[in-house]
């Protein structure tokens, strides 16, 4: 904390009164005039831009950022996003206007591990894998947040601490067991990459128990942890009304009172929800001292000065304007992002298409002119929306007829569409009978996956109650299939899919994953399909074959879960993502094949663009510890570097794998290095048979040993 601000903060804190203290410890906390304290919303969101609040640029949904690998880009969308929180924040306070979503406190980024495909708020995370978590939540607080620690553009957000992915019907009282290994393994580890490394202002807690302890009340994750081993100095907050839990679910307190009295202790700041009106009662009962609520006020009053959001302290943002927002490049970046995003998952050499083949083109399915599936949840306004058939038709201009017909509904009935789910097959086929190509959009939208209470949701709690494609859309797209014209589809979704039967040789000749794009996402995925760029996108999650290789979904442990410890072969690795051009790996080096335990390592490669079009790659290496003591993962992603290669254009890349990168976790979530061989690949994918096959080509692999003895290194 900066000490100018951090000794204002207590001044003020001083000057309050216990009622005024414990007034700005909930999510609308009041103004305090005589101090010149104006009422502030600390409830803002800002997953993948600026969220609820009017127009915005709307980026892909965070799966989808997940799935362009690439940190630097995450960084710009993040300043993009705070520039733009920035310039409403500007206006609405020239307005007087500090109510909800008006503020500079943004609670994101979603840094949950995606454990279970099923899990309906997956597709606010980065994916599965721990390490790639880390790196791209580390670089959207980053820009989010800015250079300048002490100026900083908004306030940052890591959520939901900490073991919390579902199932989402149960989360209000749902107990997650987790072993020491598996937390610290798996859990923890973005999180302590955010906090300690990037610096995060805020924490929130999950809903859920860890292990008995609710989450925005356990001694273990709050003190012992995050503040304990971590050195964590911003604020807590809760998830909204999780304190209310603790009584009225998790029965691990007997009323409000305890409720906030426990989650204070352990070190909860602000609570979004309400319990905290009753702090005053636990004070007067004796179960909480006025020096933590004054510990828990400086920390907020400390943000708010450095935010500039308390008049007396300026902020060197004051003066970004409205018109940044959703401004030409703001947008152009957006679109830059789809495309990078988009995982071209199989094609036959349909794609790209070229304009001159064909007459006529069927758009069919219900994502075909569908705004919902364009934008997932935690979402933005946008001044443009442009769906997956209006993008075809502004890049096919009048060359190409276009047919469409919706074919079927995703789910269940709505107002819009036709009453019984199979009643527009029959109009999808005479489409596609007179059309020299047809393209499938199906998937999922936020209306099926998404958190447990939102308006709307299909499913009632959010999650998926398995992977195969939702309603009628398998038998339209078999049907469709029959009829024997080219098929690519386009799968809208934000989760993993059973897409087994269109992977099979001659069902459909091109599939490319899509995620949830933005508001202009048609536009993207138009431009990708008729080869103006190349689709970008590697695999951020497993995609499973089928149900059956799923664990049950209230078992938290990591056996047989994500690339990691997955036994079986999946559908689509994690990290595998074909693109237009050939993209070949030369003269795979490491400097050495043994070293002593703590020594560096360092690997080159030539990564070159043998094809026709500028490639967006991700340079993925991945280590195995070979002679474990303990259960490890079958290999876990260490390094990345995305690069933007043009047509012939050669690139050296180079990594140094330091110690930390052959720790594995013990049974006691003690973070350790044992010698012995490593396994180290790289390459554009996993060095897994099933990349291999995917992508005809293999990684360049490497063992080398470290001698010594076991030697513990920072978590």
């Amino acid at each position: 904390m900066n000490n100018e601000t951090l000794n204002r903060a207590k001044e003020l804190v001083s000057q309050m009164t216990l009622e005024e203290k414990m007034s700005q410890m909930l999510h609308h906390s009041p103004a305090i005039e005589r101090l010149g304290i104006p009422k502030y919303c600390w409830w803002n969101e800002a997953l993948h831009g600026v969220a609820r609040t009017g127009d915005s640029t709307m980026f892909p949904q965070a799966i989808g950022l997940g799935a362009t690998f690439d940190e630097e880009l995450i960084h710009d969308i993040a300043d993009v996003i705070s520039t733009e929180g920035r310039a409403k924040y500007n206006e609405f306070v020239k307005h007087e206007d500090r109510d909800i979503y008006k503020g500079l406190t943004y609670w994101a980024p979603n840094i949950n591990i995606f454990r279970d495909p099923r899990w309906g708020r997956g597709h606010e995370t980065y994916g599965e894998d721990p390490y790639l978590t880390g790196q791209l939540g580390m670089a959207f607080v980053k820009g989010l947040q800015g250079d300048d620690p002490d100026n900083p553009k908004a306030a940052a957000c890591a959520k939901h601490y900490a073991v919390h992915s579902g199932p989402e019907g149960d989360r209000h009282h749902f107990d997650a067991k987790v072993s020491d290994q598996d937390l610290y393994d798996t859990y923890l580890y973005a999180f302590k990459r955010l906090v300690k490394d990037a610096k995060v202002e805020a924490v929130m807690g999950a809903y859920n128990r860890i292990n008995g302890e609710p989450a925005c009340g356990s001694k273990r994750m709050l003190k012992d942890i995050l503040r304990g081993q971590w050195g964590f100095e911003g604020h807590v907050v809760s998830d909204c009304w999780a304190i209310r839990d603790f009584h009225e679910n998790h029965k691990v307190t007997g009323c409000e009172v305890e409720s906030a009295a426990l989650a204070v202790n352990n070190g909860c700041d602000l609570n979004c929800g309400c319990t905290y009106e009753k702090l005053i009662y636990a004070y007067k009962a004796g179960l909480v001292k006025e020096e933590t609520i004054d510990e828990a006020v400086t920390r907020l009053m400390e943000i708010r000065l450095r935010l500039g959001t308390i008049p007396e302290r300026k902020s060197k943002y004051d003066d970004i304007p409205y018109e940044v927002v959703e401004c030409k490049e703001h947008i152009e970046l957006a679109l830059e992002a789809a495309k990078d995003s988009f995982v071209l998952l199989k094609n036959d050499g349909l794609l790209p298409l070229n304009k001159k083949d064909y007459k006529s083109i069927a758009v069919i399915g219900p994502n075909s002119d569908s705004r919902r599936a364009l934008i997932g949840n935690y979402e933005g306004l946008s001044s443009e929306y442009i769906t997956v058939l209006e993008g075809i038709r502004q890049v096919v201009g009048e060359d190409i007829r276009l047919f469409h017909a919706e074919g079927t509904h995703l789910w269940k009935d709505r107002i819009h569409v036709i009453s019984e789910p199979k009643d527009g097959i029959a109009e999808a086929k005479i489409v596609a009978e007179h059309s020299d190509l047809v393209v499938m959009c199906l998937g999922l939208d936020a209306s099926i996956e998404g958190e447990e209470g939102d308006e709307g949701n299909q499913f009632g709690s959010g999650d998926k109650p398995g992977l195969k494609l939702t309603g009628c859309q398998q038998e339209l797209l078999e049907e469709i299939a029959k009829i024997g014209k080219p098929v690519v589809l386009l799968v809208l979704s934000g989760s993993a899919l059973d897409l087994s039967w269109a992977q099979e040789s001659n069902n459909v000749n091109a599939i490319m994953q899509c995620w949830y794009p933005g508001a202009r996402g048609g536009r993207a995925i138009a431009e990708v399909l008729f080869g103006k760029a190349s689709p970008g996108g590697k695999m951020p999650l497993t995609f499973y074959a089928s149900d059956d290789d799923l664990p049950d979904f209230s078992d938290y442990s990591m056996e047989n879960r994500t690339y990691r410890y997955f036994k079986g072969t999946p559908l689509y690795p994690f990290g595998y993502g074909l693109g237009y051009s050939k993209i070949d790996y030369l003269f795979a080096s490491i400097d050495k094949d043994k070293g002593a335990i703590g020594d560096t390592f360092k690997l080159k490669v030539d990564v070159k663009n043998t094809g026709k079009y500028t490639q967006h790659e991700a340079v993925q290496v991945y280590v195995t510890d070979l002679e474990a003591s303990t259960r490890v993962p079958i290999r876990s992603l260490r390094k990345v570097k995305c690069l933007e290669l043009e047509p012939g254009e050669t690139k050296e890349v180079e990594f140094t794998l330091f110690a930390r990168d052959f720790a594995i976790i013990d049974e006691k979530g003690k973070c350790i290095i044992e010698p012995g061989k490593f396994k180290i690949s790289i390459g554009g994918q996993q060095p897994d048979d099933r990349s291999k096959e995917l992508m005809g080509r293999e990684c360049d692999i490497f063992e080398i040993e470290l001698t010594g003895s076991v030697t513990e290194v920072e978590y």
